[in-house]
This record gives C-alpha cells, structure tokens and sequence, in this order.
C-alpha cells in the first residue's frame, strides 16, 4: 500500500482504495479524466484569482486620480490600500500560477 494523490483534490490517500474519502472521486477507473479536470478547474481558479487582484489594483489607481487630481485624506488610503493589495495579490497569484504550470509538466 502506498499514498498517492487523488487525482481530483489532491490530497494523500491509500493506492488501495476506490473512493476517495475527501471527494468522494471514483478512483476504481481511468483516473487521467479526473487529473485533467482538476487542472482546468485550477488553472481557472487561479486566472480569476489574478482577475479580481487587477481588478483592485486599477480601482486603487482610479480612487486616488478621480477628479483630477491626487488623492487626500481617507480617499487617499483607501485608494493605497486597493493598490497595494491589488499588487501584492497579483504577483503572488502570477507565481503560483507558474508553480501550478511547472508541477503539471
């Protein structure tokens, strides 16, 4: 008996088993399906993932540079923090899209 991945969630179980105990996969068949769809439903995750972090980062921009000029006050820490949250989000979101591409390799 040896731990392998479930193709469908990834988590650690018994090579011996039918089902998967954490999503309930069916695991008696082809498994190479199940890998394929839950690198898609991943990938996919991860795109809007990266989506909504630009999403706040542009609004962060938009915040601080409505009206015409610089932001002051509350309006210029909300905008701050969009932007640095934004930022932040999408780069560590890029790099675990590119750890996820390397481990499908």
């Amino acid at each position: 008996m040896a731990l392998i991945e479930c193709p469908s969630c990834q988590q650690r179980i018994s090579s011996k088993v039918t089902r998967c105990r954490f999503c309930n996969a069916d695991l008696s068949g082809n498994t190479d399906s199940l890998t394929t769809i839950s690198h898609i439903k991943r990938s996919n995750q991860l795109m809007n993932h990266s989506m909504l972090s630009m999403t706040l980062f542009i609004a962060g921009v938009v915040i601080w540079f409505w009206g015409g000029e610089p932001a002051q006050g509350i309006r210029s820490y909300i905008a701050g923090g969009c932007f640095v949250l934004g930022f932040v989000g999408y780069m560590i979101t890029r790099m675990r899209m590119v750890l996820h591409k390397r481990k499908s390799v």
